[in-house]
């Protein structure tokens, strides 16, 4: 099934305790991309501005990702994000941000993109989700992405936007902040009286929550070793979550349950390095032998 993804697609400075890397390729839509595309083709959807390198153009171009969705608008200037990451790296710390391109009219899906069928609607405005989803012609799956931000300053466009979709992928923090609930189960129902049929909640080092019609399901995070960039953790999981679904052709709950353990996995490659060096490398083989690792590791006699 035809995958496409909108979002953002930035340049991105960042810190950890392991060291830096500045202007390099980030954004929500670019992780999700190159995770998802270890299970099918991605179609990309967004905007950037006469200041995009051509070989970060290039660095897209050597995956399985349709760019006839990509926009350089002259003018304009590409969104640029500055994070550091601090402690047990846990949550990044925004230095700076500059909207930029972001903050304008959002892209044009082109024509031979308005049949996709699985679509994920990445970290943006929940009106600019809306936008997008409204130049598809029959979408099968529609899943989004919010954060803190919309959540308290667009709340009432993001409840319209998540009446929409099919399911919802947010970390534990935005859950809560979401439905004023402190449990997240319970706050994975709540999110699920506003519309969706299913809701993935992120915890970063303690996993994932899987919220359903069927009750809770909970699988933990990939044991790794070296942590050294956790930008694009959540993107890359739920690029790893969609494409594998995109490839199933379903969303029952039991594909959901081994969509989340892929999703985990290919989120356990993008941390070992900086920005893309690591996801960028990944193949399918090593993320299937990584997943038989990690299912073993689970299965108590």
């Amino acid at each position: 099934m035809s995958l496409l993804v909108t979002g953002s697609i930035g340049i991105d400075t960042v810190s950890t305790p392991h060291g830096s890397a500045e202007c390099v390729l980030g954004g929500s839509a670019v992780y999700f991309s190159f995770a998802a595309t270890n299970f099918v083709p991605v179609r990309l959807v967004g905007v950037v501005g006469d200041d995009f390198p051509h070989e970060f153009r290039e660095v897209l171009e050597s995956r399985e990702i349709d760019l006839a969705g990509l926009e350089t608008r002259q003018g304009s200037k590409t969104f640029r994000w500055t994070g550091k990451f601090v402690g047990d790296m846990n949550e990044a710390e925004t230095v700076d941000v500059s909207l930029n391109v972001l903050n304008e009219e959002g892209p044009e899906v082109p024509p031979e993109f308005s049949d996709s069928e699985v679509v994920f609607l990445a970290n943006t405005q929940p009106s600019l989700q809306r936008a997008l989803l409204s130049q598809l012609s029959s979408p099968g799956l529609v899943v989004c992405d919010t954060m803190n931000l919309y959540i308290a300053n667009e709340r009432d466009s993001l409840i319209e936007t998540l009446a929409l979709v099919t399911g919802v992928i947010i970390n534990d923090d935005e859950s809560r902040q979401l439905t004023e609930v402190t449990n997240l189960i319970e706050a994975g129902e709540a999110i699920l009286g506003l519309g969706p049929k299913f809701v993935i909640i992120k915890k970063g080092e303690h996993g994932a929550l899987l919220v359903t019609a069927d009750g809770p399901t909970a699988i933990p995070a990939y044991p790794s070793k070296l942590v050294c960039d956790p930008t694009g953790a959540g993107d890359s999981f739920a690029g790893g979550v969609m494409g594998y679904l995109a490839r199933q052709g379903s969303w029952d709950t039991s594909t959901l349950r081994r969509a989340m353990v892929r999703g985990t996995v290919t989120a356990s490659f993008a941390i070992e390095d900086f920005s893309l060096r690591r996801i960028s490398k990944t193949s399918r083989k090593e993320i299937d032998k990584r997943t038989s690792e990690y299912v073993d590791m689970l299965r108590i006699e």
